[in-house]
């Protein structure tokens, strides 16, 4: 216990004086290497180094398992230098260890035990001590890294799966148990390589106290939760994605952390990491902290943050979340509930300086990787180089989109031909951004229904409705991202709480659903026009978009050199439309190379036996058309036989 360890030792250190140097004006963006706990070596002794920033504290000192808790046995020392750091290094102690931060502000009679921010591991909540431990691994994922640049490349395919790995499977006869991160290896793994997945993304791993906020709720910044394993556990996942070609994005949340007592809100007893006024510091949605994000040592933690699981953890983009309530000071605000910025503006200055700054470190470090937004408003240039004047995103959620196209499906097909401009108007501002297109875990949750539950009509009409709105996805502009159980039709919304329904795939209507999303994944990723221009209109060409009596649209997309290209009908209609023309721009055979209403995907098999011929009659504004049978509620894609 704390009798048998040697005291605390003061003067080595881990920092040197640049260090602290950057790290003072907020360019200290490799913090995770020192401050924290590092099991190291220091005077000959082998033992851990903590650090730890709290510039308003009259005392600091490690309690643990190691001392029994004991608030004077392991005093820090205050830095010389007035950085605020406190630091000191304990011989003896060793990975697996459990301490805390017993702090005593200088401002107050305030006295707490907090975690570590920059802990590498935490406790299982409820439990809520941080943990000695390492990051040795040894990756095996080298083919990976080499090829990324182009597996990430915006002129790439990306068809991402959404997931949360506590509720993606469990074991019922283990108590309703979720996979272990080792166990999500091998069954989550094998599953999206099977359905053709580029990436996977997922739902925040980062360490948070409470299950039900989907990690959506931080607490360790720097560290995997310990509900599925241990650090080399989340590391093996990755690893074993990365050996199957698979890309992995993780959520990360710098928009706001909760205020649980051990994190690290009035972390010495001072609004250290979150604004002091609550028309800043509190988030009246979500009911947690906000982070100041003019302050240099909070620029360092989040920046930080973000580099360390593109360095530790070899991931490949950061997708962040809620960037519309960073931007905007009004954010969920009434008048009188926040403060303006010095130009009298509702926009965050410092917020938008944060996410410049972060971008731009992120792509000088690492050019391969991708940061993606989740920004619902018409903020300009999100996705546009920072040096253009954008935010420097390398890709933004198309809200809009999502929306619009939700809202246009979930009308009675009797009535969509009075709304064909919410299925339309993307295409006015398609190539504004570079989007992705989700159908995310946002709209399976709180009551809106399962993407099912949303198609209107009998089961038939509702399956249909659902292969019809994938394959519309699929032939839209933009990156692809589908939640978990959306690629089966699950008819229940999401329960994070459970596991899918994966007994759903017992029946084959479920199975035509998956095999379709799986269809059109390969098909995405072969066919270059479906992915080189997602964001340049030359990918893009209306064949009609005027039909909407019969409730039709019809579109061409477009490989770089215009020597590939892929016809998009969709009817949106229960009715089938035989001898339907649509203008073509080559002559020759017209391969139908997916029908979304084949009676393999659990459809009605009306469709053009695999081909149509383009004849020489002018329409559309082309020199050729085809003569097609629309299938009910259905999809076609054609591809030309012959190139120009």
């Amino acid at each position: 216990m704390g009798q048998s360890l040697p005291k605390i030792k003061h003067g080595p250190s881990l920092f040197s004086d640049r260090d602290i140097y950057l790290f003072r004006e907020g360019s200290y963006f490799a913090a995770y290497n020192t401050l924290g706990s590092h099991l190291t070596s220091l005077a000959g002794q082998k033992g851990v180094f903590f650090a730890v920033w709290a510039p308003n504290a009259h005392s600091v000192s490690v309690v643990g398992n190691f001392n029994s808790w004991d608030t004077i046995a392991h005093p820090l020392a205050a830095r010389w230098d007035r950085s605020g750091i406190w630091e000191g290094f304990i011989p003896g102690l060793k990975k697996g260890d459990i301490y805390k931060y017993h702090i005593v502000s200088k401002n107050s009679d305030y006295r707490v035990d907090k975690g570590d921010p920059f802990a590498y591991y935490w406790e299982q909540a409820p439990r809520t001590a941080s943990i000695v431990w390492d990051l040795e691994y040894n990756w095996q994922d080298q083919q990976w890294l080499a090829q990324r640049k182009n597996k990430n490349s915006l002129n790439a395919p990306m068809s991402v799966y959404e997931v949360h790995l506590g509720a993606w499977a469990r074991v019922p006869a283990q108590g309703n148990r979720w996979l272990t991160y080792q166990e999500l290896a091998d069954k989550l793994v094998k599953y999206v390589k099977e359905m053709g997945f580029t990436h996977v993304e997922f739902l925040p791993v980062m360490e948070h106290p409470f299950y039900g906020s989907w990690g959506y709720q931080t607490i360790g910044y720097f560290a995997p939760t310990s509900r599925y394993g241990s650090p080399q556990d989340f590391m093996f996942l990755i690893d074993t994605l990365h050996q199957q070609g698979i890309g992995v994005i993780l959520d990360w949340v710098p928009s706001h952390f909760p205020a649980d007592l051990h994190g690290p809100g009035f972390f010495d007893g001072t609004n250290l990491f979150e604004h002091a006024d609550s028309r800043l510091g509190f988030h009246p949605d979500w009911k947690s902290l906000i982070f100041n994000y003019s302050r240099a040592e909070v620029v360092n933690f989040l920046v930080s943050s973000a580099l360390f699981w593109l360095d530790k953890y070899h991931v490949d983009g950061l997708r962040l979340d809620a960037v519309a309530s960073m931007l905007y000071l009004d954010y969920s605000r009434k008048p009188g509930e926040w403060i303006p910025n010095r130009f009298g503006g509702r926009e965050n200055l410092a917020a938008v300086e944060f996410l410049k700054r972060l971008n731009t470190v992120v792509y000088e470090r690492f050019p391969d990787v991708q940061t993606i937004a989740e920004e619902s408003t018409a903020w300009s240039g999100v996705s546009r180089p920072v040096y253009l004047g954008g935010l420097g995103f390398g890709l933004k959620w198309n809200m809009g989109w999502m929306h619009d196209t939700l809202k246009y499906v979930a009308q009675d097909p009797i009535h969509r031909k009075y709304h064909q401009d919410e299925l339309t108007f993307s295409l006015l501002y398609a190539f504004q951004e570079n989007f992705m297109l989700p159908l995310s875990h946002d709209e399976v949750v709180h009551g809106k229904g399962s993407l099912f539950g949303k198609m209107p009509g009998d089961d038939w009409q509702k399956y249909a409705n659902l292969r019809l709105l994938y394959s519309y996805m699929y032939g839209h502009p933009g990156k692809k991202l589908l939640f978990m159980g959306a690629e089966f039709a699950q008819w229940p919304e999401w329960l994070h709480d459970q596991s899918l329904d994966w007994h759903d795939l017992d029946y084959s209507v479920h199975q035509g659903v998956r095999e379709l999303v799986k269809d059109l994944n390969q098909l995405h990723q072969t066919e270059p026009a479906l992915y080189e221009l997602d964001f340049e209109p030359s990918g893009f060409q209306w064949i009609d978009c005027r039909d909407y009596e019969k409730s039709v649209i019809s579109f061409l997309r477009k490989s770089r050199d215009e020597q590939e290209m892929i016809l998009v009908v969709c009817n949106f209609t229960p009715v089938p439309r035989f001898a339907y023309r649509l203008g073509v721009p080559r002559a020759g055979e017209w391969r139908e190379v997916l029908n979304s209403d084949a009676t393999y995907y659990g459809g009605s098999g009306l469709g053009n036996f695999g081909q149509a011929l383009a004849e020489p009659c002018p329409m559309h504004g082309h020199s050729h058309s085809l003569v097609l049978t629309l299938p009910p509620l259905g999809a076609l894609f054609f591809k030309p036989a012959a190139k120009l």
